[in-house]
C-alpha cells in the first residue's frame, strides 16, 4: 500500500530500524536516531541490490518516487543504477578537481616558491577576492571570454581599472598551464585584447627600475658637485617622487617638521587636490642641512641668482646629464615610474601608491565623495615612504639588491 504524506511525516523512531514501503521497491528506512531514508530495493543481474535516494525531509515523498522512477527506466534499459551514480560522483569530482581554483592553486604552489613574498601574496589576495569568488568552481576548459571578462569588468566598476589589467593577466597564465597540463584546449585571455581601456599614464618618461641600476644612480647623486641646493634636491626627488614642478616650487610654509608631512596646496596639482607627502626621517634631514641656506626665501630651493623664485625647472635634468645619465635612460619625472614600479613589485598596495603618485581618481562619482581624499591611507603611505627611503640606502650602499620578477 502506497504511503501518505502524513505517514512518512508522524514516522516515529523505535527501538530498532524499521521500513514503510511505498511500493515499486521504495521504502523509508526509519532509524532509532530519528533519520528518515530512502532506499530502493531492486534485482540487477541476478542478485538483490538496494539504492540510496536520499534523506527525508530534504527528499520529500514526491521527488523520492521521481528518483525511483529514474532508476527503474535505468533497469528496463539493462543499466545498474548504483553503478550510474557511481560514475556520476565521478565525473563531479573529475570537474571538481579540473576547476579553475584547483588549477590556479596548483600553478601557484608550482611557481610561488620562485617569488618575493610579498609578490606571491599579492597575486593570492588578487585571486581570491577578485577571481575565484566568480569562476572558482567552474570546470576550466568551460570557461569562456564572456565570463572572464564580467570578472574583471567588476574590477574596472570599481576604479581599480590597472588592477583589471593585471588580474586578466595572471589569468591568462593560469590557462596556459591548464593547456599545458592537457586540462584546457585554449587561453580565452587573447579573445579580450582590447576589451579593457588601456591605463592612462600620460606622457612616457624615461626610468630606471633594475635595483642595481638605481643603486648607482643614487652613488651619483650623493656624489654630485654642483650647486647644494640642486644636490638637496636631487637627493629627494628619488625619495619623495613627486612631480618636478612639485618639488622645485616646494615651500617652507608647507613642511611641517612636528608632523613630518609636506602639504602641497592644490592651486599647485595637477590634478587640483591638495596633496600630503608623508616625510621620512631622511628628508627630515635633508630639509635641516638646507634650511641654514634657503630658510629666509620662501622656497626651499630658490633660484642660484633670484631667491625669490624657485630654481630652474631644468636643474635637476641637466645634473642628470652632466654626470652622463642620458636623456632615454632617465629624467627627473622618471624618479615616479622608478617608484611605483619597484614598490608595486614588494608587494605595496595598488591604492596607497596611487594616492602617494597624487593620480586622478578614475571614478569621478565616487570622487566627489572624497573631499578628504588627500589624507586618505595616510598612516599606511607614510610607513611606506620611510620603507622605501630606507630600501634606497642599502640599494646606494650596494648592500641588498632586491631582484624584481614581471
Amino acid at each position: 500500500m502506497a504511503l501518505t504524506d502524513l505517514q512518512v511525516k508522524n514516522a516515529k523512531p523505535k527501538d530498532r530500524q524499521y521500513k514503510l514501503s511505498d511500493g515499486g521497491g521504495l521504502f523509508m528506512l526509519v532509524h532509532p536516531n530519528s533519520g528518515r531514508y530512502w532506499r530502493l530495493a531492486y534485482r540487477f543481474d541476478g542478485k538483490q541490490k538496494t539504492l540510496a535516494l536520499g534523506v527525508y525531509p530534504d527528499v520529500s515523498l514526491a521527488d523520492a518516487r521521481e528518483r525511483r522512477d529514474q532508476a527503474r527506466k535505468l533497469l528496463s534499459n539493462n543499466n545498474d543504477p548504483s553503478l550510474v551514480k557511481q560514475e556520476q560522483k565521478a565525473a563531479i569530482v573529475a570537474l571538481a578537481e579540473n576547476s579553475f581554483e584547483i588549477i590556479a592553486r596548483e600553478w601557484f604552489s608550482k611557481y610561488s616558491p620562485n617569488w618575493k613574498e610579498n609578490h606571491s601574496s599579492k597575486i593570492l589576495a588578487r585571486l581570491e577576492n577578485d577571481v575565484f569568488p566568480w569562476i572558482g568552481k567552474q570546470p576550466v576548459s568551460e570557461i569562456a571570454a564572456p565570463a572572464l571578462l564580467s570578472v574583471v569588468r567588476r574590477i574596472e566598476d570599481r576604479g581599480a581599472l590597472e588592477t583589471a589589467h593585471r588580474v586578466l593577466a595572471i589569468c591568462g597564465q593560469i590557462f596556459r598551464y591548464a593547456v599545458a597540463t592537457v586540462r584546457a584546449e585554449r587561453d580565452p585571455t587573447g579573445d579580450l585584447r582590447g576589451a579593457l581601456p588601456p591605463v592612462k599614464r600620460g606622457n612616457h618618461f624615461a626610468a630606471i627600475t633594475e635595483p642595481k641600476k638605481v643603486g648607482e644612480l643614487l652613488r651619483d647623486i650623493y656624489g654630485y658637485q654642483g650647486s647644494f641646493v640642486v644636490q638637496c634636491a636631487f637627493k629627494l626627488s628619488p625619495m619623495l617622487f613627486v612631480r618636478p614642478g612639485e618639488l622645485r616650487k616646494m615651500e617652507w610654509t608647507e613642511v611641517d617638521f612636528d608632523k613630518t608631512e609636506w602639504t602641497i596646496p592644490a592651486e599647485k596639482m595637477k590634478m587640483g587636490v591638495t596633496h600630503i607627502v608623508p616625510l621620512c626621517k631622511q628628508a627630515i634631514e635633508i630639509l635641516h642641512e638646507i634650511h641654514p641656506l634657503t630658510g629666509r626665501s620662501k622656497y626651499v630651493f630658490h633660484g642660484e641668482r633670484d631667491h625669490d623664485r624657485p630654481m630652474s625647472d631644468n636643474a635637476v635634468r641637466s645634473a642628470l646629464r652632466r654626470m652622463g645619465w642620458a636623456n632615454d635612460e632617465m629624467t627627473p619625472h622618471g624618479f615616479r615610474a622608478m617608484a611605483s614600479t619597484i614598490l608595486d613589485n614588494m608587494g605595496y598596495k595598488q591604492e596607497w601608491l596611487e594616492r602617494q603618485l597624487a593620480h586622478e581618481e578614475p571614478n569621478k562619482i565616487k570622487a566627489a565623495y572624497k573631499r578628504e581624499a588627500w589624507r586618505m591611507y595616510l598612516p599606511e603611505r607614510a610607513t611606506m615612504m620611510q620603507a622605501w627611503a630606507d630600501y634606497l640606502d642599502k640599494l646606494k650602499k650596494g648592500a641588498e639588491v632586491i631582484p624584481l620578477r614581471a
